[in-house]
Protein backbone atom coordinates (compact mmCIF):
# COMPACT_ATOMS: atom_id res chain seq x y z
CA UNK A 1 0.00 0.00 0.00
CA UNK A 2 1.48 3.38 -1.00
CA UNK A 3 2.38 5.95 1.65
CA UNK A 4 -0.34 8.56 1.97
CA UNK A 5 0.28 12.24 2.43
CA UNK A 6 -1.58 12.06 5.74
CA UNK A 7 1.16 9.76 7.04
CA UNK A 8 3.86 12.23 6.00
CA UNK A 9 2.21 15.25 7.66
CA UNK A 10 0.70 13.56 10.73
CA UNK A 11 3.16 15.18 13.16
CA UNK A 12 3.31 18.48 11.30
CA UNK A 13 1.93 21.72 12.65
CA UNK A 14 0.66 23.67 9.62
CA UNK A 15 2.59 26.89 9.02
CA UNK A 16 0.08 29.61 8.18
CA UNK A 17 0.01 33.38 8.02
CA UNK A 18 -2.63 36.03 7.31
CA UNK A 19 -2.56 37.78 3.93
CA UNK A 20 -1.90 41.12 5.67
CA UNK A 21 1.39 39.89 7.23
CA UNK A 22 4.46 41.63 5.82
CA UNK A 23 7.01 39.68 3.83
CA UNK A 24 9.62 40.44 6.48
CA UNK A 25 7.45 38.94 9.22
CA UNK A 26 6.69 35.90 7.05
CA UNK A 27 10.39 35.38 6.31
CA UNK A 28 11.20 35.38 10.03
CA UNK A 29 8.36 32.91 10.64
CA UNK A 30 9.64 30.63 7.89
CA UNK A 31 13.20 30.85 9.24
CA UNK A 32 12.10 29.99 12.81
CA UNK A 33 10.02 27.07 11.57
CA UNK A 34 12.65 25.92 9.03
CA UNK A 35 10.00 25.84 6.29
CA UNK A 36 10.57 27.09 2.75
CA UNK A 37 6.98 28.21 2.37
CA UNK A 38 4.01 29.43 4.36
CA UNK A 39 0.33 28.88 3.58
CA UNK A 40 -1.62 32.14 3.46
CA UNK A 41 -5.00 31.80 5.13
CA UNK A 42 -8.08 33.99 5.47
CA UNK A 43 -11.04 32.88 7.60
CA UNK A 44 -9.44 29.43 7.95
CA UNK A 45 -9.30 28.92 4.19
CA UNK A 46 -6.21 28.69 2.02
CA UNK A 47 -5.97 31.71 -0.29
CA UNK A 48 -2.31 31.50 -1.29
CA UNK A 49 1.20 30.28 -0.67
CA UNK A 50 4.35 32.33 -0.17
CA UNK A 51 7.68 30.65 -0.86
CA UNK A 52 11.38 31.46 -0.71
CA UNK A 53 11.23 31.81 -4.47
CA UNK A 54 8.42 34.37 -4.20
CA UNK A 55 10.57 36.37 -1.76
CA UNK A 56 13.45 36.39 -4.21
CA UNK A 57 11.64 36.93 -7.51
CA UNK A 58 8.58 38.94 -6.48
CA UNK A 59 10.04 41.02 -3.66
CA UNK A 60 13.82 41.38 -3.88
CA UNK A 61 14.12 41.32 -7.69
CA UNK A 62 11.25 43.79 -8.03
CA UNK A 63 12.69 46.19 -5.45
CA UNK A 64 9.82 45.98 -2.95
CA UNK A 65 10.32 46.83 0.72
CA UNK A 66 9.90 43.57 2.65
CA UNK A 67 9.13 45.56 5.81
CA UNK A 68 6.07 47.08 4.12
CA UNK A 69 4.73 44.84 1.36
CA UNK A 70 2.12 42.32 2.47
CA UNK A 71 1.87 38.68 1.47
CA UNK A 72 -1.40 39.40 -0.35
CA UNK A 73 0.56 41.41 -2.94
CA UNK A 74 3.25 38.84 -3.71
CA UNK A 75 1.89 35.39 -2.85
CA UNK A 76 0.84 32.77 -5.35
CA UNK A 77 -2.95 32.91 -5.24
CA UNK A 78 -5.12 29.80 -5.31
CA UNK A 79 -2.22 27.34 -5.35
CA UNK A 80 -2.62 23.76 -6.43
CA UNK A 81 -3.37 21.56 -3.44
CA UNK A 82 -3.62 17.90 -2.63
CA UNK A 83 -5.87 15.84 -0.36
CA UNK A 84 -4.18 14.05 2.57
CA UNK A 85 -5.48 10.63 1.54
CA UNK A 86 -3.73 10.74 -1.84
CA UNK A 87 -0.50 8.74 -2.27
CA UNK A 88 2.66 10.75 -1.68
CA UNK A 89 3.77 9.81 -5.20
CA UNK A 90 0.89 11.96 -6.53
CA UNK A 91 2.33 14.99 -4.71
CA UNK A 92 5.78 14.29 -6.16
CA UNK A 93 4.32 14.02 -9.64
CA UNK A 94 2.43 17.30 -9.17
CA UNK A 95 5.62 19.06 -8.00
CA UNK A 96 7.61 17.67 -10.91
CA UNK A 97 5.01 18.44 -13.57
CA UNK A 98 4.35 21.97 -12.29
CA UNK A 99 7.90 22.95 -11.35
CA UNK A 100 7.44 23.75 -7.69
CA UNK A 101 8.66 22.24 -4.42
CA UNK A 102 5.76 22.74 -1.99
CA UNK A 103 2.16 21.52 -2.12
CA UNK A 104 -0.40 22.57 0.49
CA UNK A 105 -2.45 19.71 1.89
CA UNK A 106 -6.11 20.65 2.18
CA UNK A 107 -9.03 18.76 3.68
CA UNK A 108 -12.59 20.10 3.66
CA UNK A 109 -11.26 23.42 2.37
CA UNK A 110 -8.86 23.88 5.28
CA UNK A 111 -5.06 23.65 5.15
CA UNK A 112 -3.75 20.88 7.40
CA UNK A 113 -0.12 20.69 6.30
CA UNK A 114 2.31 20.93 3.46
CA UNK A 115 4.49 18.43 1.63
CA UNK A 116 7.70 19.30 -0.12
CA UNK A 117 10.35 17.65 -2.24
CA UNK A 118 12.44 17.44 0.92
CA UNK A 119 9.94 14.95 2.38
CA UNK A 120 11.04 12.39 -0.20
CA UNK A 121 14.56 13.27 -1.13
CA UNK A 122 17.89 13.46 0.56
CA UNK A 123 19.20 17.00 0.91
CA UNK A 124 21.75 16.68 -1.91
CA UNK A 125 19.20 15.37 -4.39
CA UNK A 126 16.64 17.96 -3.27
CA UNK A 127 19.19 20.74 -3.83
CA UNK A 128 20.01 19.32 -7.26
CA UNK A 129 16.36 19.30 -8.29
CA UNK A 130 15.91 22.82 -6.91
CA UNK A 131 18.84 24.00 -9.03
CA UNK A 132 17.33 22.43 -12.16
CA UNK A 133 13.99 24.17 -11.51
CA UNK A 134 15.78 27.47 -10.77
CA UNK A 135 17.76 27.28 -14.02
CA UNK A 136 14.58 26.63 -15.99
CA UNK A 137 12.86 29.61 -14.37
CA UNK A 138 15.82 31.89 -15.08
CA UNK A 139 15.74 30.75 -18.70
CA UNK A 140 11.97 31.43 -18.83
CA UNK A 141 12.41 34.93 -17.35
CA UNK A 142 15.26 35.73 -19.74
CA UNK A 143 13.25 34.61 -22.79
Amino acid sequence: MPTTIRTIIEDQEPLTAPARMTVSEAARLMKRSKFGAVMVVEDGRLVGIFTERDALFRVVAEGHDAQVIQLASVMTRDPQTIHPDRPFADALQLMHASGFRHVPVVEDGRPIGMVSARDALGEELENFIYELVRQKQIKDVAS
